[in-house]
């Protein structure tokens, strides 16, 4: 029976150093920022493998054979969770029936967002109700969130028919760009190597801490870089970045992909183009896999700017970096359009 990690009571001691053991626990993962998590924790005291090709789309992900080989072999399963993977649940249980499972999104003391259902998610009235969120869960936003961005459409087909039947459940699954949870997971995930590897223990728990204060210091840094942009309104391509927007007090007003990732359709665009002019959308951000024509469309005749951005990281290398490089470049982006300078 596949069994579930019970998070423990986090300590913080000092660090030790340890030659590298053959026995060191196998640990498979899912997307390159989980990843980069668990080397921060890990260091050279555990093997890591993606079972999902780094910056393909993890919704209705097919794994080839060296990848459910690495899930069969590993010791430890690192994940999103069902919300963002749902047929994961049972490819897990079938290959990895005696791994140990760590869903993240399951994690107590993580901050989780309810999906977003309208393309336009704020009325004329509460156009800075942004501000009043900062940093706290809107768990009862009545607005549900896609979960397919990052699609390598010419890959999954949309990402959708593998995954028909199954339950992607009421929360956002992006949280792995709010550096909260990052700092939540860091610590579970010492645990959790911990448990495998008591050896190693002081190592594990040493090293979260270490990444906490580094991240700390980049969200500090975040912060800084959005304060002068505040209350400026912004339009995304998938609903992808709600998680970053309410830790850091931005102003997104509108997605334009449906949930289905197709192209939007007339009836859409013209809402979208209404809440351009309705709430003063200085940016629209595009995503690098999808058709820049949408965006051309949508800011045609308006002093609207434009930029890309990859929740993924697709360009980033994965690695001990990537979290932090990948915030580092979302920070950059959005802080870049928004204030005019990209």
């Amino acid at each position: 029976m596949l069994r579930y990690i019970v998070p423990l009571l986090l300590t913080t001691l000092p660090a030790a150093t340890l030659p590298a053991r053959a026995d060191a626990p196998r640990v498979a993962t899912d997307l390159a920022p989980v990843h980069s998590l668990i080397a921060q924790v890990a260091g050279d005291q555990a093997e890591i493998g993606f079972f999902m090709r780094p910056g393909a789309s993890p919704h209705g992900y097919a794994m080839r054979p060296s990848e459910a080989q690495l899930l069969q072999d590993a010791d430890i399963v690192i994940w999103t969770g069902p919300d963002l993977s749902p047929g994961m649940t049972e490819s897990i249980a079938t290959l990895a029936p005696n791994a140990l499972s760590l869903p993240l999104l399951d994690v107590p003391g993580g901050v989780k967002h309810a999906r977003r259902e309208r393309a336009v998610f704020v009325d004329s009235h509460d156009d800075h109700d942004h501000d009043d969120d900062h940093g706290h869960d809107r768990a009862d936003d009545e607005h549900m969130h896609d979960d397919d961005h990052g699609h390598d459409h010419a890959d999954d087909d949309h990402g959708h028919d593998d995954d028909h039947g199954h339950d992607h459940g009421d929360n956002d699954p992006h949280a792995w760009l709010d550096p909260e949870n990052a700092k939540v997971w860091l610590g579970v995930i010492a645990e959790t190597l911990a448990a495998a590897n008591p050896d190693a223990a002081d190592l594990y728990r040493a090293n979260a801490a270490q990444a906490r204060a580094r991240i700390d210091n980049l969200q500090s840094g975040i912060a800084a870089q959005f304060a002068p942009v505040q209350g400026r309104n912004f339009v995304v391509f998938h609903d992808a970045y709600q998680y970053f927007e309410t830790r850091f007090g931005l102003n997104s007003v509108a997605a334009i992909s449906p949930a289905d990732a197709a192209s939007p359709g007339p009836r859409r665009l013209a809402e979208l183009q209404q809440a351009l002019g309705e709430h003063e959308v200085v940016c629209v951000f595009s995503e690098p896999q999808f058709d820049p024509g949408l965006i051309t469309t949508l800011t045609e005749g308006t002093s609207v700017r434009s930029a890309v951005l990859d929740p993924l990281g697709r360009e980033i290398e994965p690695g001990a970096d990537f979290y932090a490089a990948l915030l580092t470049d979302l920070a950059d982006t959005m802080a870049g359009c928004l204030s005019g300078s990209e």
